[in-house]
């Protein structure tokens, strides 16, 4: 088996030009180039490769042998992967961040956080991301930790002199039950009553707000760190509870979950704020998502 030599950047898109345009003459007009250099990067790569990557007997316009074909995925791959590098280097040359790290409340409504990443993909194809989906306190506590480069928080996180925070928009709470609960069945609840009944809470997994209630009315708790599993206990009639009105909109329209009208419920918008390290302000691509979040979030109903 002969010695192969690794090929040239520039003698694998020779080839990939020459597939794309079908002919020699096409690929030089392509690249700017003379048909005899065309010609000889094609037979440089297939001496360095040790096999034929065209029949071009004659006149006939040049066809993919059995090898070429085989070789034309590989050769795409590792001219996209070059062409990433570069791409990375120059954004970093420009001062571009390689990754950014987010960290979200899980209040964040779903939909408009799909489409700040599908917009942001776009904006900077280049920048890896990291998203931590959390509750509570521990959006913050990733912050401070150096984990995430900022996130977006609820509003109880107050007091934190390390951390600079930027109002960026709101999600409207809705208590609710399912329709088999007591308190769904009441035409009107009295006062005082909600307090008889269990109360579905979601917990902090981060010292921050470690102890802390948000508003909890009942002294009767069961307290979960996944807001999904609070909405299936809620459907399933386990107690009653307050979810994202984005989140549970479907299911009171289809009349899985009820939303109960309390005599004792404060305003219940749950604020989002932006939040990061003072001493390790955002770069480009993160000031670019701080930039988008009240525009996204004003758009998205919540």
């Amino acid at each position: 088996m002969p010695d192969l030599v690794a090929p040239s950047l520039d003698h694998l898109r020779v080839f990939l030009a020459v597939c794309e345009e079908g002919s020699f003459n096409g690929a030089a007009r392509k690249l700017g180039r003379a048909v005899s250099v065309i010609s000889y990067a094609i037979a440089q790569l297939e001496a360095q490769l040790g096999v034929r990557l065209f029949a071009r007997e004659g006149s006939r316009r040049p066809e993919l042998t059995d090898a070429g074909k085989a070789l034309v995925g590989e050769a795409h791959g590792v001219s996209d992967s070059v062409d990433a590098l570069l791409a990375k280097v120059r954004s970093l040359q420009q001062g571009l961040e390689a990754e950014v790290a987010l960290a979200v409340d899980v209040m964040v409504p779903g939909q408009a956080l799909a489409r700040l990443l599908r917009d942001f993909q776009t904006m900077y194809p280049s920048v890896a991301l990291r998203l931590h989906v959390e509750a509570l306190g521990a959006v913050a506590a990733l912050v401070l930790e150096g984990r995430a480069t900022f996130g977006i928080a609820g509003p109880d996180i107050m007091d934190l002199p390390d951390l600079e925070r930027e109002t960026v928009g709101a999600v409207a709470l809705v208590p609710v039950a399912a329709p088999s609960h007591a308190l769904a069945q009441m035409p009107r609840v009295p006062a005082g009553e909600a307090r008889k009944h269990l109360q579905l809470v979601l917990t902090d997994r981060s010292p921050l707000t470690e102890g802390r209630d948000f508003s909890v009315f009942s002294p009767r708790t069961w307290r979960l760190a996944d807001l999904s599993a609070k909405h299936a206990l809620l459907k399933e009639g386990i107690g009653w509870g307050s979810m994202p009105r984005n989140l549970v909109r479907e299911d009171i329209a289809q009349g899985t979950l009820v939303e109960l009208s309390l005599p004792e419920r404060p305003p219940m918008d749950y604020a989002l704020v932006a939040i990061w390290r003072k001493d390790t302000p955002p770069g480009p691509a993160a000031t670019w998502v701080l930039d988008a979040l009240p525009g996204l979030f004003a758009s998205c109903p919540v």
